[in-house]
């Protein structure tokens, strides 16, 4: 990852992944790059997920996957910089971590739809939460043999945050303020976040 907006602390780069825990795959293989989608469940030192039994990538027990995680991200307009002289940009956030993928057994896997689910379910509150043991145990055997779960301690981890940090107050808050006019779920996202980006730098 190219980072001249660089995130390294731990705590900053877990709370973005519990809040964006889809994550997209990548491994190489015979000179290739093969690319797979999950949702993760964080640990204390990595993360679990579980691919389809037919993924080819579900074969990647041993392998060396590097994880993306990509938060909201939103054009930059020129036109709304006091600045006349910048240039349209692309504001972003992601964290990448690497690291061996190790396949799970089926206790543990079982243990990864459990909590998979109720981290995903604790969000819906106050919705009463769905729970695992609602599945009939035929369904749920069936269900354990069509994926494949691992576990992948991560042996680096680091973000990029590029959210104007180089801009003059005045472009930073023009472009804060276009995003929030634009007014669609990313732009606000991506407003909110250089936001609270700006109160962490006064602070």
């Amino acid at each position: 990852m190219y980072r001249p907006a660089a995130v390294d602390e731990r705590q900053a780069l877990d709370a973005f992944i519990r809040a964006q825990p889809f994550a997209t795959i990548a491994l190489t293989r015979d000179g290739a790059v093969q690319l797979a989608y999950a949702p993760v469940v964080l640990d204390a030192e990595g993360v679990r997920f579980h691919l389809a039994a037919n993924n080819p990538m579900a074969r990647a027990d041993g392998a060396r996957l590097r994880l993306s995680f990509l938060g909201a991200h939103a054009y930059i307009s020129p036109g709304w910089y006091e600045t006349k002289t910048m240039v349209p940009t692309w504001n972003y956030s992601a964290v990448e971590g690497e690291g061996v993928a190790r396949r799970l057994d089926e206790p543990a896997l079982t243990a990864l739809l459990v909590d998979l689910s109720a981290a995903e379910e604790a969000k819906l509150a106050p919705k009463k939460p769905w729970t695992v043991d609602k599945v009939p145990a035929e369904r749920m055997a069936m269900l354990l043999r069509a994926i494949v779960g691992f576990s992948l301690r991560f042996e680096t981890l680091e973000g990029k945050f590029k959210l104007s940090q180089n801009a003059k107050p005045e472009d930073f808050a023009g472009a804060v303020r276009g995003l929030e006019e634009r007014g669609d779920a990313a732009s606000v996202a991506v407003a909110g976040a250089m936001r609270r980006l700006d109160r962490t730098r006064s602070e």
